[in-house]
């Protein structure tokens, strides 16, 4: 076996790696370029079973299946590299993302939403709205508009007592709208003061315990 494949068959799946046994559905590739894209940058290895083994590939459909992933079923479209490489006569399509400077990426699904997603462990999963949020205040050349009021003062002091909070228990407890407590939480996010963790169970925020506290002491 080629001794640069057979190492990374050997990672398994992981972050920044997807095994596919073959493609049969540009617009499931779609998911897993936008959610590396999205997230860390990453390879697809098609023609690689989820347990290692090799199969190969048998035509030159799969490259054209992957470029329409890319270009028709992404939204921007991604850029990709490919690679291919041979072992004991089977060939194995290897397809590179780089991480995006165009965050958000959206895939079209089956039924023609556009979503975005991203890559956790070694799942693509759903990304959440105040994701959608932060990345699209990163790409605006306008930055954020951000005062240290009493909601803001309440989610650090919470986050201080709890390790974590849901967006939904955030509007609860502070009695505030969904749309400023989307201002916060990104806000906050951008500021790397607080930090989100998503996962198929849901998504939830937690402090930053390395965020100088002073620096919240010029917005009072």
């Amino acid at each position: 076996m080629n001794q640069y494949l057979h190492k990374l068959i050997e990672e398994g799946e992981h972050q920044q790696q997807d095994f596919k046994y073959c493609i049969n559905d540009s617009k499931k590739i779609a998911k897993s370029l936008v959610a590396f894209a999205n997230t860390d940058g990453g390879r697809l290895l098609i023609g690689v079973k989820d347990n290692g083994k090799i199969v190969g590939i048998s035509t030159d459909e799969e490259f054209y299946m992957v470029e329409a992933a890319a270009k028709i079923y992404s939204n921007p479209p991604i850029n990709f590299s490919t690679k291919q490489w041979n072992s004991e006569g089977k060939t194995v399509l290897e397809i590179s993302i780089e991480p995006s400077i165009e965050k958000p990426h959206y895939a079209k699904d089956q039924s023609g939403k556009w979503l975005a997603y991203i890559r956790k462990n070694d799942e693509n999963i759903l990304a959440h709205k105040i994701q959608l949020v932060v990345w699209n205040k990163q790409n605006s050349p306008k930055g954020i508009c951000f005062t240290y009021s009493d909601d803001e003062k309440f989610l650090i002091q919470y986050l201080q007592e709890n390790e974590r909070i849901t967006f939904s228990k955030f509007m609860r407890l502070a009695q505030i709208s969904r749309h400023k407590a989307q201002e916060i939480l990104s806000n906050f996010i951008i500021m790397d003061i607080i930090r989100l963790n998503t996962t198929h169970e849901g998504t939830y925020f937690f402090l930053n315990t390395d965020f100088d506290k002073n620096e919240l002491v010029k917005f009072k």
